[in-house]
C-alpha cells in the first residue's frame, strides 16, 4: 500500500502533471458491496451527486455509505489534471487529484446540508494538504458541488462550522469549495479501494468525530422543515 507520508505539499500544475491515459486501465465492480446499488449508475430519477475529499478515501466512503438517503458511494480521484490516473500516480502528488468520494443521494430522504454535517465533523478542515500523518496534496479537504443548492449548503455549513472552530480556539478552514465542472472529471479508483473498509474491517482509517458539532438549520426558520438538530448515529 502507498500512504502519504512525506509526499509533496505543493500543488502540481497542469503542465507538470503526469500525462495519464485515454481509458481506465482496470475494471471496477458493477455494484456497491454494501448497498447493492450500481456504482456508476444509472440511479433512480432525481438522484443528486456531489464529490468530497477529506483525507484517505477508505474512511471517507464508509462514513457516507452509512448515512440515510445515500444511494451509492464510490472511491475515486477528482480535482486534478491527469486523465485516468492510478492510485500510485495520485499518491505521487503528480496528478493534482484528491482521494475523493462520490456521494449519490435521494434529496427526498436527506439533504446536502445533513450530509455535509458529517463532512465537517469527521476530519480536520484546517490542515492544508494533510490529515494526521497522511501528508500530500491528495489528502486536501474539498467539496465539489453539482447544484446551486449544494453550493449554498457547502458555503453556509462552512461559515457555520468556522464559527464553531473559532469558539474553540482553532484555525481557519482550508477546504477547497468549487463546482464539479471546474474541478474536472471523477475517476473511479481501483476495485480493491471500493468499499475497502467493508472488505477489510480492520483496515487503516484516519477518520472519526473531531469533537465538534456543525450547526444545521441553515434554512430560515419560516421554511419547513427547519433542521435545528440532528442526532448522530454512533454505530
Amino acid at each position: 500500500m502507498v500512504f502519504g507520508f512525506g509526499r509533496s505539499s505543493s500543488m502540481v500544475t497542469r503542465d507538470e502533471a503526469l500525462p495519464g491515459r485515454a481509458e481506465r486501465p482496470y475494471r471496477i465492480p458493477e455494484r456497491h458491496a454494501v448497498l447493492d446499488t450500481p456504482l456508476e449508475g444509472p440511479w433512480p430519477q432525481g438522484t443528486q451527486v456531489f464529490y468530497i475529499a477529506m483525507g484517505c478515501f477508505w474512511g471517507t466512503e464508509r462514513i457516507f455509505w452509512k448515512q440515510p438517503g445515500v444511494v451509492t458511494t464510490a472511491a475515486g480521484y477528482v480535482g486534478g489534471f491527469t486523465p485516468n490516473p492510478t492510485y500510485e500516480e495520485v499518491c505521487s502528488g503528480r496528478t493534482g487529484h484528491t482521494e475523493g468520494v462520490l456521494v449519490a443521494y435521494d434529496p427526498s430522504k436527506t439533504s446536502a446540508e445533513l450530509l455535509l454535517k458529517e463532512f465537517w465533523e469527521n476530519h480536520d478542515s484546517t490542515t492544508r494538504n494533510r490529515q494526521g500523518n497522511d501528508m500530500g496534496t491528495q489528502y486536501r479537504s474539498a467539496i465539489y458541488w453539482t447544484t446551486p443548492e449544494q453550493e449554498q449548503a457547502a458555503t453556509a455549513t462552512r461559515d457555520a462550522f468556522q464559527e464553531v472552530l473559532a469558539n474553540n480556539g482553532l484555525g481557519r478552514i482550508s477546504t477547497e469549495i468549487r463546482s464539479a465542472d471546474e474541478a474536472g472529471r471523477f475517476y473511479y479508483a481501483e476495485d480493491y479501494h471500493q468499499q475497502y473498509l467493508h472488505k477489510n474491517p480492520g483496515g487503516y482509517c484516519n477518520h472519526g468525530p473531531n469533537g465538534m458539532t456543525c450547526p444545521v438549520g441553515i434554512v430560515r426558520q419560516d421554511q419547513l422543515p427547519s433542521q435545528e438538530s440532528v442526532l448522530r448515529d454512533n454505530g
